[in-house]
């Protein structure tokens, strides 16, 4: 990118009034120093055979992370955008590079949750301006939801706090939706807190029942050993990050010194399976017509069998640019 086209789109982040004025300051900062990066999409071709009436294709991204805070929100929610922004200092450049390639390309967009950082005025202004300009189906995140990025113990009644307001800017239900595109039937959920509610295993059953294939669309990757594996050994048994972690496992989790072993900052408390979430995964592992599972939230390509009929496949940080286009067939 030429530094004449960052200072404008830094233009842009201010006359949308969503960038803090520190965020817009720094990053044109980095432009005048010349410090901006060659910024390319990492989009990956996936062909999948899936039994669809007629081929059609997609581009699956995930963990957008917008970090915007108008003005008249909270000192502490624009320092919270402003923190943040140092994190994710690329990701609405790399979102608009996403949706612009996959209307160029004329494919529908799945996207797999954080979206928002956090919940604010300003993201979820900008969440539904974006969803009125493509044809999306969204399964959401933990961030989603987060009021303050970190702040508490993120449940129902946590989420309950946000639900409506982040509800209202997305195209399709976030608990649980489904959506039948030339033959295929995709179902997302909402699993960002490591588990799912009966009431989600309960509509899962009866989207089996229509004997339609199906294509899952979750935040959290399930559990499947390979990936289970490489991701304790990659954080020093800290955190599997996935869902449906064998109990076994999870109660080894190396303890972080700085809380109590009780305390829900502990990720074997976070990522503990309840008997509900276990049972979903051993169910689904055994349903014929579950043709492929999509999903984010560990900013990294993965992919592994999940069942003798589905593969999982984890998409790349989409603040880094990452994304599958995929052709289902």
């Amino acid at each position: 990118m030429k530094r004449s086209e960052f200072l404008k789109l830094c233009g842009g982040f201010v006359l949308a009034a969503g960038l803090s004025k520190q965020a817009v300051a720094a990053l044109k900062g980095a432009a005048a120093a010349g410090d901006v990066p060659n910024l390319k999409l990492d989009i990956r071709p996936l062909v999948l055979e899936v039994g669809a009436t007629k081929p059609f294709k997609a581009l699956h991204f995930s963990d957008t992370h917008f970090t915007r805070a108008e003005e008249h929100e909270s000192e502490r929610k624009r320092k919270l955008a402003t923190a943040r922004q140092r994190t994710f200092p690329w990701a609405e450049h790399y979102f608009d590079m996403q949706i612009d390639y996959a209307r160029k390309n004329n494919l529908m967009i799945i996207h797999t949750g954080d979206m928002n950082d956090f919940v604010s005025d300003a993201n979820l202004k900008q969440v539904a301006a974006q969803m009125k300009i493509a044809d999306w189906i969204c399964a959401p995140g933990n961030h989603d939801f987060s009021l303050f990025v970190g702040e508490a113990w993120e449940d129902e009644a946590y989420k309950a706090q946000a639900y409506d307001s982040v509800q209202a800017v997305f195209p399709n239900d976030l608990t649980f939706a489904s959506r039948v595109v030339n033959g295929v039937n995709f179902v997302s959920l909402m699993n960002g807190y490591y588990y799912v509610t009966e009431y989600q295993f309960e509509r899962m059953k009866k989207e089996v029942e229509k004997g339609l294939p199906i294509v899952m669309l979750c935040h959290v990757p399930l559990y499947t050993p390979k990936h289970c594996e490489s991701n304790l050994k990659s954080n020093n048994n800290y955190a599997s990050y996935v869902m449906g972690t064998p109990r076994e496992i999870t109660s080894n989790f190396r303890l972080n010194p700085k809380y109590p072993a009780d305390h829900w900052k502990q990720c074997r408390k976070q990522q503990y399976s309840n008997d509900t979430t276990l049972a979903f995964v051993a169910w689904l592992k055994e349903q014929p017509l579950l043709k492929a599972i999509l999903c984010g939230h560990c900013h990294h390509f993965y992919e592994e069998q999940f069942s003798p009929t589905a593969v999982q496949y984890i998409v790349g940080a989409g603040y880094m640019g990452a994304a599958y286009e995929i052709e289902f067939k």
